[in-house]
């Protein structure tokens, strides 16, 4: 299993620790971009950007506050 492939597999396991935790697991995303491909870079990141915004304040923040 190659670098990326093993990223890959732990993102998915990351996605599920998050779930476990109460928080959406699109707050979480890997990407490949190469370094040659800035226009795609901003796309991404726009994107990801704009879906966190969607989701709203992270629930963890009102739960940990809670618990101090």
């Amino acid at each position: 299993m190659d670098g990326n492939n093993k990223a890959l597999a732990r993102a998915e396991g990351a996605k599920l620790v998050l779930e476990d935790l109460g928080m959406d697991p699109r707050r979480f995303a890997i990407e490949w971009v190469s370094s040659a491909e800035a226009p795609r870079f901003a796309e991404v990141v726009t994107k990801f950007t704009e879906q966190i915004k969607e989701l709203g304040p992270n629930p963890l923040k009102k739960k940990v506050a809670a618990a101090a």
